[in-house]
């Protein structure tokens, strides 16, 4: 999956590749589609969800410039893939899945069964993101909502950054970085297809 899903469009973030390899992808995947679980696209998880593409995993990852002591928030865990690759780069991931099932199931696989000490799951609605443990040095969100939830941005540390997408029929990945003064900075990466937020961005 790596060498040809990555490496073979030139993907060159060591780091990434690193914790791509070491995360057993299958793992997140429900045993109905265990033989595609390395393949190059989307996967069905329940609960309408998904588990992203893997190049898209990566590119997510390396936009957020991750470091070894960063803190991490992941927006819409799902199965908990992300969350666990960059579990394997930064030194705490805070979890929030709306759905009450995906977050059990994720806390389950990530903590009980892999181990992972530095991940923290909880269910809860990702547009208001975990404001008792921010600021967040980096900001993953794996569903696409009209517009950049505000409460993420004033979550995000000086000098972070945010990596979601945006829109309704049409999405874009946007990598968003938090100036010194509170201001924040946009730009579009590439056009994307993830599934809706749902819960407060719906009324926001």
């Amino acid at each position: 999956m790596v060498e040809n899903q990555l490496v073979s469009r030139g993907f060159t973030d060591q780091a990434v590749l690193d914790a791509m390899r070491k995360v057993p992808r299958h793992r997140f995947v429900p045993e109905a589609w265990l033989s595609r679980a390395y393949s190059d696209g989307p996967l069905p998880i329940g609960e309408g969800q998904t588990i992203s593409q893997p190049y898209i995993v990566a590119l997510m990852t390396h936009l957020a410039r991750p470091m070894s002591d960063s803190k991490v928030l992941d927006v819409g865990t799902g199965s908990g893939y992300q969350a666990a690759v960059m579990a394997e780069i930064v030194e705490e991931v805070y979890c929030v899945e709306i759905s009450q099932t995906l977050a059990d199931r994720a806390r389950h696989l990530l903590v009980d069964e892999l181990g992972y000490g530095n991940i923290h799951v909880r269910c809860g609605d990702g547009y208001s993101g975990w404001a008792e443990e921010a600021p967040f040095d980096a900001i993953l969100v794996a569903a696409a909502a009209s517009h950049v939830p505000d409460p993420l941005i004033d979550q995000l540390a000086v000098g972070g950054r945010m990596i979601l997408p945006v829109g309704k029929f049409s999405q874009t990945l946007i990598q968003i970085e938090k100036r010194s003064d509170g201001s924040v900075t946009q730009r579009p990466v590439a056009p994307v297809a993830f599934v809706p937020m749902t819960g407060q961005v719906e009324q926001s």
